[in-house]
């Protein structure tokens, strides 16, 4: 949900009557599509915990939506309570490809949205006290619905690195092996000799990302370890020092002295919570968060393939040389939206946006090659097939 506020001097909202019916109708869309898609996601997941936690956010999101439309309602409006049908049926399945980690993701930045909103439409002040304060319950339930997201995404904390990992391939693939098979296309008629060219470089390439993966996770990894085992033997023997530093740190962070110093106290009584904090602060380093390099090498190296075979698919099917090349742009250019969808979701990053700049920079790459190869059997005379 993305919308534009005009505020006055002071940097509240100005609203009108008309706006404000606007962003109620468009709040309660929000809100009913969210309720028929917890329910409907209720049914999908096997695991209770997350089942139960759907179906109550679903009842709590229809309470949001009944204020909504008795406040149009009281206004003189007749709010359709109907959500699009296929947005209602297309996000259960594409949440079903995703699995339950991205999934959660995308539930997350939806409910990262709707605090947004709920936090922009508070700040007018041509709102009575009534509907603040009902506004204020609504933004309550959005922050709890999205700690309850965050909780179950952490689960997935492993899994979504290496999703980071698989999708640095898979576009690697895609791109690099479209602009190969267009350049060659440029030089050749033979689609066999386009896909054998295409799967000898993916397959290279694919040795090359996975090994440069892995060292790349190993040697980050040995550092980040090294510094854990230095921090841990220091906090043994010298913990005073480690203590003082925390208090330090609390104090930027804007903690008054005595909480500082508490805080500071708690932590040098356990020195594996002390290197913890130290590690954190100091070194940006979470034990848990580190990266395994063999998992990470063999996510990358597998995607790449794949996204190569995508763009290779139609020259090994053996169709006519411009057919084929149409065919692995459109199924190259489909491949590229989703790897771009799924660095949205895990960057929180504006979805449509992303989606067209994988598009853009891959056929635009592939497109520079195919003027290249062309201008080379051109120019220089050569012909392959």
């Amino acid at each position: 949900m993305i919308l534009f506020f005009i505020t006055n001097k002071q940097g509240y909202m100005i609203m009108t009557q008309d706006l404000i019916a606007e962003l109620a109708k468009v709040a309660l869309d929000d809100e009913i599509f969210a309720s028929n898609i917890y329910k409907r996601l209720a049914k999908l997941y096997s695991g209770e915990a997350i089942r139960l936690k759907l179906i109550m956010i679903a009842e709590m999101e229809i309470k949001h939506a009944e204020f909504w439309q008795k406040f149009l309602e009281k206004r003189g409006f007749t709010p359709s309570l109907k959500p699009s049908r296929w947005k209602v049926a297309l996000y259960p399945v594409l949440m079903r490809l995703l699995g339950l980690g991205l999934s959660l993701g995308i539930l997350e930045k939806g409910e990262i949205n709707a605090i947004e909103f709920y936090s922009r439409m508070l700040e007018s002040q041509e709102l009575d006290d009534y509907k603040r304060r009902e506004l204020k319950k609504i933004l309550e339930d959005e922050l709890f619905h999205e700690q309850e997201f965050v909780q179950e995404e952490s689960r997935f904390e492993e899994f979504l690195s290496h999703v980071k990992d698989a999708v640095r391939g898979m576009n690697g693939g895609l791109v690099q092996i479209l602009s190969v098979t267009a350049g060659l296309v440029g030089l050749s008629s033979n689609p066999f000799f386009v896909a054998l060219g295409g799967l000898i470089i993916g397959v290279a390439g694919a040795l090359s990302m996975g090994i440069g993966t892995f060292a790349s996770i190993k040697a980050q990894r040995q550092v980040h370890e090294g510094a854990l085992y230095r921090i841990r033997n220091a906090a043994q023997h010298v913990a005073h020092v480690f203590r003082d530093r925390i208090a330090g740190y609390m104090k930027k962070k804007g903690y008054s002295q005595s909480v500082s110093e508490a805080l500071a106290d708690e932590a040098a009584k356990e020195p594996r919570l002390l290197s913890r904090v130290i590690a954190e602060e100091e070194y940006d380093i979470r034990e848990e968060t580190l990266e395994n390099p063999l998992k990470g090498g063999l996510y990358t190296g597998l995607s790449y393939i794949f996204g190569a075979l995508v763009s290779l698919l139609p020259y090994f099917l053996g169709l006519q040389i411009t057919i084929a090349m149409v065919s692995s742009l459109l199924l190259a250019g489909a491949a590229l939206a989703f790897t771009g969808l799924i660095i949205a979701i895990s960057a929180n990053l504006p979805v449509k946006r992303k989606m067209l700049e994988m598009i853009i920079i891959g056929l635009g790459s592939a497109g520079a090659t195919f003027l290249v190869g062309r201008a080379a059997s051109i120019l220089i005379g050569i012909e392959v097939g």
